[in-house]
């Protein structure tokens, strides 16, 4: 939640009780992993295998894991599991990982009111170099 907090607060939408609740009603177990780099916790992400795509959730890193590519070899090594499905993600308004979305290939498909949706077509990506791993979490 504190990776999440600058962002929601710059929108006026910070609420620790709302945030809580969204959290543990999309919790999925199986779909849930978490990003470790040198020995330490550094993020977690969840993905879903739906119907003909995949969607992202919940991608946050550490800010001390920030900028180091350690997101990026995290989702491309998710891209590479099913390249051949097309993979969404919703990401805030206003947030700096929009840019990152969208030079990694995705394409904003829509928006609602505090969310822009993005899309990656869904095609082979090179995998990454072993900065982390990125482990099923139980």
């Amino acid at each position: 939640m504190r990776v999440m907090r600058a962002h929601l607060e710059r929108l006026g939408r910070f609420d620790p009780a709302r945030r809580r609740a969204r959290m543990r009603a999309g919790f999925d177990p199986a779909a849930f992993r978490l990003i470790e780099t040198e020995g330490r916790m550094a993020g977690c992400v969840a993905v879903l295998d739906r119907p003909g795509h995949r969607e992202i959730h919940s991608f946050y890193l550490e800010p001390r894991a920030q900028g180091r590519g350690l997101g990026r070899m995290v989702l491309d090594a998710i891209l590479a599991e099913r390249p051949q499905l097309p993979t969404r993600i919703e990401v805030l308004r206003q947030s700096p990982a929009t840019r990152f979305y969208e030079r990694a290939g995705f394409r904003l498909t829509g928006e609602s009111e505090f969310d822009l949706h993005f899309e990656h077509a869904g095609t082979s990506v090179a995998q990454g170099a072993g900065v982390g791993e990125v482990a099923p979490g139980a």
